[in-house]
């Protein structure tokens, strides 16, 4: 793949007053891929996947308010929720006059994505889910604390969900479950670490954990969106992700029969391990469901 003539740019974009750093890469008129990352990462994580499609397709990765290398306001000037979020998203998307575009999703980038493609269902002509869910099915039997502080917004509950930002939680939990310790970089969860030790970044986080539970509010619309519209669906799943398990993927078939699914030998954050597989299983499914011709593999 000559994927060198195309190099990964570094951007921002205001927003109200938010600064949205994206990673940009691909020819200015391909058809573009929108990829939206998850908990506790940002667009850092598509750093090896990117590379791999910039050949065929323009890619932007944003980091969401609170994530990563976008700027925002502190909290109580802004509201840390994934409406917001997903407000924040929709304005973007409009400021770069991105029309059409395929969405890659994966954890809090599911349900950000999915408000976007409700709120535009004629924008999305393609959904690429990477343990992103959008059934109950795909929970483990890990979201206890969560479900509790959901339940009972207490002092007590919130801070039995700080052990999910621990460093310990991040590099073992996170990326190490059913990931091969050979194949896993430390770049990606110790620039998670990092990011998580700024200050204000954890109440950030614990925020987003309570509001998590709007997310799951919503799975009966997300699935009413599938039926309804039936957009090209591929599931590129870690199979040993221990917050998100393989019946999430399963379940996309019950309101969207055509969607492809893959397990992948992989856990949460499978781009880590297998970026390479991931990227042929869009470029031989992204071409089909644009109405295009597959990839040549030799380009």
């Amino acid at each position: 793949m000559q994927s060198d003539r195309t190099p990964t740019r570094f951007k921002s974009q205001q927003v109200g007053d938010v600064t949205v750093f994206y990673r940009e890469a691909g020819p200015a008129d391909a058809p573009v891929i929108l990829l939206l990352h998850g908990f506790p990462t940002a667009s850092h994580m598509f750093r090896d996947l990117i590379p791999l499609l910039a050949h065929r397709y323009r890619l932007i990765a944003p980091d969401l308010p609170g994530f990563g290398q976008t700027k925002s306001p502190p909290r109580g000037e802004f509201e840390y929720s994934f409406d917001r979020l997903a407000d924040v998203l929709t304005r973007f998307v409009d400021a770069l006059s991105l029309d059409r575009y395929a969405l890659y999703i994966f954890d809090y980038g599911a349900p950000v994505g999915l408000r976007l493609a409700m709120r535009h269902p004629e924008r999305v002509t393609a959904i690429i889910s990477q343990n992103g869910n959008a059934y109950v099915e795909g929970f483990s039997d890990q979201w206890g604390p969560w479900e509790d502080y959901w339940r009972d917004p207490s002092e007590a509950n919130r801070e039995a969900c700080r052990p999910s930002l621990s460093p310990d939680t991040i590099r073992n939990w996170q990326y190490g479950t059913g990931a091969d310790p050979e194949l896993l970089s430390p770049d990606g969860y110790e620039l998670d670490i990092a990011y998580l030790a700024r200050p204000g970044a954890q109440d950030i986080q614990l925020d987003l954990i309570r509001e998590y539970r709007t997310n799951v509010a919503l799975y009966p619309d997300f699935q009413a969106y599938f039926r309804e519209h039936q957009p090209p669906l591929l599931a590129a799943w870690g199979r040993h992700d221990p917050a998100f398990v393989p019946a999430g993927a399963e379940a996309y078939k019950r309101d969207n029969p055509t969607a492809e699914i893959h397990l992948l030998d992989a856990g949460h954050f499978a781009l880590e391990t297998h970026a390479g597989e991931i990227a042929a299983l869009i470029l031989d499914f992204l071409p089909r469901a644009l109405g295009d011709q597959p990839a040549d593999p030799s380009e």
